[in-house]
Formats: structure tokens, C-alpha cells, sequence
């Protein structure tokens, strides 16, 4: 059993490696043994064709040979001048025709009296020719000279020399001086080159083998590609190594974005701090980034980055993405609960401080100052109401402004309504955006001026003034407190970030209520801003609205 476990154990990826490698070896040296055998070839068929085209001239032009082939019987005369030239230089065979291209003379007695094959027609116009030609039924290297008369152009026959081959192993035996030192030096830097790779290719995947190499590739798709959160994995260079579906729709990345930079796509700005993990100010550093909101072309993206280690070497980072969009409309709808009971309940408290000062003024008999207190408290009430209603004909803004101000006034902040205030009835939708924007800025405002003390000179104490200006298709709000302002380097940065202008000036806690409020102004074709007075900050929102509702009923009637 262990014997045959051990057989159909799995190959490595080591031997698997070393098994390809001394494939590709054993190709290279037989490669090289072919070009080698090549060139042995092309070697003897230029040393050896030289060697008996010149004996073949040499004894074309021998006067012993022209003047016995035009006698009777020439190969007693011819024979052992043949054999003589064949003991000497060592060629294969040596042989002589007469003109009409009969052997009457060789070395292989066989051959006398057939006719001589030749090359060409270049012989019969006496000239020389060499090349491989079949002799006596072997191949041999040939050189055939003409035997020439004493008159031009007399022709008296034909001297063949011919020189064998040597066959594949006797050219190996003959190149074995310097062909074997070639193929070990090949096989053992083979050998050695293959053992060196599969241990680097081995390290470089921490042991593990093919299978489980793959197995984990399987696993990272179903898990990246099969989660709801977007994954974003870049290398220390800022480039992309990874992103899943997700994260590709969240950021509107190009579908092959993979081994692009982030500059290269268009990030910048709060986004790239995240995803790099750059200091806020701008300095060096990369930072790990925890719940971090950024906005991108109208979605609420909470961004949590990662970097990741080995061996104390930096590899990268990776960060998740989650869509807060929805969640973000979620808490603006719970916002608007929440106000309505912040609101009762300072209204709450107002009515039990009112109705102690009446009942303490009852107790001690001074029942004319009851009456004119509760007749101030009924001015006063019917001041703000007129204040706000006379400016501001929609009912929904109107009763939030009238909410915010009996929380301000708890928290001993004023609300002021500026005199330049002019805002008709507006559609629904209309008035349900203008109503968040505005919501949001006076928090902040209110949350800015609170037990701050006062940017300019003003014996107003903590205010916040709201000014609303309509035209024919757009609305701008302008929100001015009395908090000590935005840091400049902030002005843009409180809308990416999602800061309050409370957090903003003190570089603390992070919230998604400007972020919102950027993101309904941009989807209604306006925008926010901020900017530092001599009294505190103002936030400026602009968007479009339909027409007003009024307007709207008149045209329809």
C-alpha cells in the first residue's frame, strides 16, 4: 500500500520543473549535435572538393594519359597510374573514359566499359565540374576533368576522382575532440540552471504546489468577485493589481484598469489620499484608513485601507468600499425624526420653564406680572412665527426654520431670519431637498457658534442668520453664524470628508451631513461652498428647483 500510495503521489513542482528543463536540455544538445554533423559536412565538402578537383586536373593534363587514350587497349597503360594516384592521396576511386564516355580504365574493375556518369553538360564543353555523384552504387564526392587533345576544342575523355563520404558516426568520432566537451558543458549547466529555477520558482510560492496554487486562485475569484463590498488592491507604486466588479462600478473605473496608476485614472484629490493612504495635509506617509467617507460622482463611499506586509517588506494595500448612498438617504429621513423630537422635547422644556415662572409669580400674589408675561411669551411667539411665515411661503421649510429655532434658542444660540429673505411655496420634491440642505447647514452652523466666542465684534452673542433667495428656476441659501470660521485649508476638504463645521474646527470627529448636502446640490445642477467673513463662516447653496407651486396652480387654472 505505501509503495503504490508512493507511485501515484502527485509530482512536484520542483520535479516538474527539473523534468521540463532536462527536456529542453536534451533538445538543445541534439540541436547542437545537428548543427555540429552540419557543419562537418559543409566542412569535408569544401577541404576534400578542392583536394580532388586539383588531382582530377592533375591528371587530366598528365601527357601519359592523352597520349593512351587515343590507342588501342588504354587500360594497361592507365591501371596502374590509377592505382598509383589512389594509394597516394587516399581517395575512394579513380577513373577514366574515352570521348564518347566510356570507362576504358578504374579502380573498381567493375565499372570498365559502362559509361561514366557526369554532372552536366559542362564536360562535354571541356570544362570541370564537381559535386556528389553515385559511383558503383556508393555516393561520393566527385571532380571530373576534361582530357583535352593538342587541337582547340579536341576532346579525348574524361578523368573522375571521387572521394566517399564518411557516414554520422565516423563525422561524431571525428568532431569528438571538441563535440563532447560542448555537450557535457551544456548538460551540466543544464542540469544546474533547471535546480537553481524550480528552488527560486519554489520560494517565490512559499512551498506550494501547482494544485494548491490553483485552488487558491479559485478561492480569491469566489470570494472577491462574490462579496457586495468593492476591493481595490494597489502595489507600493500606486498602481492597480486588483479590483473586483464592485469596486470597478463604485469608482467608474475603465474595465481593463488593472496595471494602471491611480493618476493615470483620473483620481485625485480626497479619493487618492484614501486609496494611498497619504497624509491629509499632504505630506508623505502612508496611513491606515478606517470608515473613512469620501464622495464620487454622487454615491457615499465608506473606505476602510489596509496596508500589507511580509516580512517587513511592503507589498501594497488593499481597501474595501461600501455604498452608503442608501444609508446616507436613510439617516437623512431618521434626521428629520429626530429633529421633530428634539423639537418637542425643547419645546418641552420651554413650557415647564414658562409654566414655573407663572406659578412661582401666582404663589407670591403678583397677579398682574402673570398676565404680562404671558402676554410677552404670546408677542414673542407671534413675532417669530409672522417673522418666518411673512418671508418664507412654504410650510415645510417655514416649520423646520421655526423646529431649528427652539433648539437654537436651547442651546442659547439666536436664529435670525434676514430681512432680504424671499421664498414662495415649491413643488414636493422641491421643498423636501430644500428643506435637507438647509436643515444641514444650520446644524452645523448652530453646532459652530455654540459656546464659541464670537469671530468679529458683536454684542449679539452666539447667532446663526438664514437667507433664502429664489428666482425663476433656483433657490440660494446662505447660512452665516458667529463660530470662529473654517480653516482655508479646510473650505473643500469639510465637504469631501463629510465634516462638521464643529469638526472642522477642531480636526476631530467625521459626519456625512455636508457630504449630503454637496451630493443634493450637484444632482440638482448646483453646488455648496464656504467661505470666512469678518464675522464668522458662511456656507452658500445654490440649486434648481421647478416652478413654484403657486405659479404652477395659477397656469394650470
Amino acid at each position: 500500500m505505501v509503495m503504490t500510495s508512493r507511485h501515484h503521489r502527485r509530482q512536484t513542482l520542483a520535479g516538474a520543473l527539473l523534468l521540463w528543463q532536462l527536456a529542453i536540455v536534451v533538445i538543445v544538445l541534439a540541436a547542437v549535435a545537428a548543427v555540429s554533423l552540419a557543419q562537418s559536412q559543409a566542412t569535408f565538402d569544401r577541404v576534400e572538393g578542392r583536394r580532388v578537383t586539383a588531382l582530377a586536373e592533375e591528371m587530366a593534363s598528365n601527357p601519359l594519359v592523352r597520349t593512351q587514350l587515343v590507342r588501342p587497349a588504354p587500360a594497361e597503360m592507365l591501371a596502374p597510374q590509377l592505382q598509383s594516384t589512389l594509394t597516394r592521396s587516399g581517395v575512394t576511386s579513380a577513373t577514366v573514359s574515352d570521348g564518347s564516355g566510356k570507362i576504358v580504365a578504374s579502380t573498381n574493375p567493375t565499372l570498365v566499359g559502362t559509361r561514366m556518369p557526369t554532372g552536366g553538360p559542362r564536360i562535354a564543353e571541356g570544362r570541370g565540374w564537381s559535386g556528389e555523384l553515385p559511383v558503383g552504387g556508393v555516393t561520393e564526392l566527385v571532380a571530373q576533368a576534361p582530357v583535352l587533345g593538342a587541337a582547340a576544342g579536341d576532346h579525348l575523355g574524361t578523368v573522375m576522382i571521387g572521394r566517399a563520404s564518411p557516414s554520422v558516426w565516423q563525422r561524431l568520432v571525428g568532431a569528438s575532440s571538441y563535440l563532447l566537451v560542448y555537450l557535457g558543458v551544456a548538460s551540466v549547466l543544464g542540469v544546474a540552471g533547471s535546480w537553481l529555477l524550480a528552488r527560486r520558482i519554489k520560494r517565490q510560492t512559499f512551498g506550494m504546489e501547482p494544485r494548491e496554487i490553483a485552488g487558491l486562485a479559485e478561492h480569491r475569484e469566489a470570494m472577491l468577485f462574490g462579496i457586495a463590498e468593492g476591493v481595490v488592491a494597489l502595489d507600493p507604486h500606486q498602481r492597480l493589481t486588483l479590483v473586483n466588479a464592485v469596486g470597478r462600478r463604485l469608482l467608474d473605473l475603465p474595465e481593463h484598469c488593472v496595471g494602471m496608476s491611480l493618476t493615470g485614472l483620473g483620481i485625485e484629490g480626497r479619493l487618492y489620499d484614501v486609496l494611498a493612504g497619504t497624509a491629509p495635509e499632504g505630506g508623505p506617509g502612508a496611513l491606515a484608513r478606517r470608515d473613512e467617507v469620501v464622495v464620487r460622482r454622487g454615491r457615499v463611499l465608506v473606505m476602510n485601507r489596509m496596508d500589507v506586509t511580509k516580512d517587513g517588506r511592503r507589498l501594497g494595500s488593499v481597501t474595501t468600499l461600501r455604498d452608503r448612498t442608501e444609508l446616507a438617504q436613510l439617516e437623512r429621513e431618521l434626521g428629520s425624526f429626530r429633529s421633530t423630537t428634539e423639537l418637542l422635547r425643547a419645546q418641552a422644556h420651554e413650557f415647564s420653564n414658562q409654566l414655573h415662572t407663572i406659578s412661582g409669580l401666582i404663589q407670591i400674589g403678583e397677579h398682574e406680572e402673570v398676565v404680562q408675561y404671558v402676554r410677552a411669551l404670546r408677542k414673542h411667539r407671534e413675532s417669530l412665527d409672522l417673522g418666518i411665515t411673512s418671508r418664507i411661503r412654504d410650510r415645510a421649510v417655514a416649520a423646520l426654520l421655526m423646529a431649528k429655532s427652539a433648539l437654537a434658542a436651547e442651546r442659547k444660540v439666536r436664529l435670525l431670519i434676514s430681512e432680504r429673505t424671499a421664498l414662495d411655496r415649491l413643488e414636493p420634491t422641491d421643498s423636501a431637498d430644500v428643506a435637507t440642505v438647509l436643515g444641514n447647514l444650520v446644524d452645523n452652523a448652530v453646532d459652530a457658534a455654540t459656546g464659541a466666542p464670537p469671530a468679529g465684534e458683536d454684542d449679539r452673542g452666539a447667532w446663526v442668520e438664514v437667507e433664502l433667495r429664489q428666482d425663476a428656476s433656483s433657490v440660494e441659501i446662505v447660512v452665516r453664524d458667529s463660530g470662529p470660521g473654517v480653516a482655508p485649508e479646510l473650505a473643500q476638504e469639510v465637504f469631501s470628508h463629510g465634516f462638521t463645521t464643529k469638526a472642522a474646527a477642531q480636526g476631530g470627529d467625521r459626519g456625512i451631513g455636508l457630504a449630503l448636502t454637496r451630493l443634493v446640490c450637484k444632482r440638482r445642477g448646483g453646488e455648496v461652498s464656504v467661505a470666512n467673513t469678518r464675522e464668522g463662516a458662511m456656507f452658500t447653496a445654490r440649486m434648481s428647483v421647478g416652478r413654484p407651486a403657486d405659479r404652477a396652480t395659477e397656469t394650470v387654472r
